[in-house]
């Protein structure tokens, strides 16, 4: 059985691999690695944003959506993230705060997705709905 996450160790293994899927990944890869040439800012921050997140740990100061606001993302990429991100929690990890994790980072395409497509056509459409915490 796997364990649930329960630490910042924990939130470092799952973004180290998270984020070693997406430099490699096809669609994710381009647009990650024409704005990211050092990574391990990036991964530091994640790894306080994933603590603040999950368990209320304070150090994540910043506005996730304005650093991705720019960027040529459409629903294909929505959705390659979320389904690489539940991939690598469902390989490492099981419990509530993995289930919560998975739930905050659909909630996170959902919207970031929302606010850059404002009043446009589209839809997330294989992406699933939001489920409520356990």
């Amino acid at each position: 059985m796997k364990k649930d996450i329960e630490n910042i160790d924990d939130i470092k293994d799952l973004v180290d691999a998270f984020y070693d899927k997406v430099r490699v990944d096809s669609l994710l890869g381009p647009v990650f690695h024409a704005r990211i040439h050092d990574w391990q800012p990036h991964l530091e921050i994640m790894y306080r944003f994933w603590n603040a997140a999950l368990f209320g740990v304070r150090g994540y100061v910043g506005n996730p959506f304005a650093r991705h606001a720019a960027l040529p993302l459409e629903a294909e990429h929505f959705e390659q993230w979320i389904n690489l991100f539940y991939a690598t929690v469902d390989d490492r990890f099981q419990g509530v705060i993995a289930d919560e994790a998975k739930r905050r980072a659909m909630i996170m395409a959902h919207t970031f997705y929302g606010r850059i497509h404002a009043g446009k056509e589209k839809t997330l459409h294989d992406l699933p709905p939001i489920r409520k915490a356990p």
